[in-house]
């Protein structure tokens, strides 16, 4: 080897190594959804625009993840750089000054595109507190074949005795075929958000004007009694173990005649490489009790936020920038189609007449998004903000222990009467304990 090719071999080995150990790295707590693991598919275009940041993953299931940052950001660990939180906490984190403040952000951004709804849910005082990844709401996905073979139609807004009937009807256990899958997961993100939603629309509410706990009343009675019936009769077994991604898998193996959930989910369930019922799904809104003028539609984002404790705010601000902008919604189309683009977060993504086009859930998303009314989230008076949850912080650890009684229930374990009783009797205990309640 000529001695002037070495020396240039040496030269750039060198400048490589020198450009590594010059290199800032952080580290991004995420969750495992789809959305988000294809996300790490994309870094060629950040490292290269960003060949000083060097990226590190921690990719977790839902409930370890929102465990292991609630407990950094509130002792200033400092173990992440980036944290995937939702809107849930993202203002009572702002307002306890554990976020970064996102008030300067890269020229060409354009905050002003974020949907006004999902911009305000992650903004304390007007000032955002993090960046949105996707957003969503929560809707009926079904199979349009089995709902036609089983001589039943799932109307644009249906009821839930309606859902039901078809449940009852799409079920074929001999051939692994279940009406409707439902989570049952335990945690307050997992199998509450979809109780409490379901139980909004049976007009319940988690509390009265005075905070009071409200399990004991008609509306939950009937509500979770009714989902209990459900998912016995026409759900999978092991339901108290499925949470989003279990069901989604189970939808795209064809094993769901309905499933109701997140809007996001509809990217996966037609995703023709990953589903195989992609070309045979259809649509409804949230479903509402005969009577009660109220969908239960739940509001949610998963966001980027930047705990005050980083050590690395710059480069963690250029990522976030980077996995929520515009550019980045289009890198997605450009790779994989306009069906996978995070949905929820911009508005110009729904002036998009090709995204409309590609994606056929594109619509009724927007809809149900602008529906939801988490400042009046039952057709009863509440004291609190929140769709499918409470903006309050003792709602995580309340919300937590609700959903294993629940999930009890929907093993076996305790009757639905039991449940309820004992989560009236924690709610009440922990509310006392927390002052807002004598």
């Amino acid at each position: 080897m000529p001695y002037s090719y070495r020396a240039l071999l040496g030269a750039c080995a060198v400048g490589a190594l020198a450009t590594s150990a010059m290199a800032e790295t952080i580290t991004v707590a995420t969750v495992n959804n789809g959305d988000m693991i294809r996300m790490q598919g994309m870094m060629d275009d950040f490292n290269a625009q960003h060949p000083d940041i060097e990226v590190e993953w921690v990719t977790l299931e839902e409930n370890v993840l929102r465990q292991r940052v609630t407990q950094d950001v509130a002792t200033g660990g400092g173990q992440f750089d980036v944290m995937t939180i939702g809107n849930y906490e993202v203002p009572i984190w702002g307002e306890r000054g554990w976020l970064l403040a996102l008030d300067e952000l890269p020229e060409g951004y354009d905050a002003d595109d974020l949907i006004p709804s999902i911009r305000e849910a992650l903004s304390v005082d007007g000032t955002l507190y993090a960046l949105p990844f996707y957003g969503e709401s929560a809707f009926v996905m079904y199979r349009k074949d089995l709902a036609e073979a089983a001589g039943v139609s799932i109307p644009e807004e249906p009821t839930w005795s309606q859902i039901k009937e078809a449940a009852a009807a799409m079920t074929d256990k001999d051939a692994g075929v279940y009406g409707i899958c439902l989570r049952g997961k335990p945690g307050w993100g997992e199998n509450m958000a979809f109780i409490s939603a379901m139980a909004n629309s049976y007009g319940a509410r988690w509390f009265d004007m005075d905070w009071k706990p409200q399990f004991d009343s008609e509306e939950w009675q009937a509500a979770f009694k009714d989902y209990l019936e459900m998912m016995t009769n026409y759900g999978p077994p092991g339901a108290s173990s499925n949470g989003f991604n279990e069901n989604l898998s189970l939808f795209q193996q064809g094993k769901c005649g309905m499933w109701i959930d997140a809007t996001v989910a509809a990217g996966f369930v037609t995703d023709p490489e990953e589903s195989t019922v992609a070309d045979k799904v259809g649509y409804a809104v949230f479903p509402n009790k005969e009577g009660v003028d109220n969908h239960g539609n739940w509001l949610w984002s998963w966001n980027l936020g930047i705990p005050q404790s980083s050590d690395s705010p710059d480069a963690a601000k250029a990522f976030v920038a980077w996995a929520t902008s515009k550019e980045y919604t289009q890198l997605v189309a450009e790779k994989q189609g306009w069906r996978a683009a995070p949905p929820g977060t911009r508005t110009s993504l729904y002036e998009n007449s090709t995204y409309i086009d590609e994606a056929p859930f594109a619509t009724l998303t927007k809809q149900t998004m602008d529906a939801a009314t988490p400042e009046k989230p039952s057709v009863q008076d509440v004291p609190y903000v929140g769709a499918q949850f409470v903006s309050i912080p003792e709602f995580q650890g309340i919300g937590t222990a609700v959903g294993q009684q629940f999930s009890a229930a929907l093993a076996g374990q305790v009757d639905a009467d039991t449940a309820l009783n004992n989560a009236q009797q924690l709610t009440q205990r922990e509310m006392m304990k927390a002052g807002y309640i004598k």
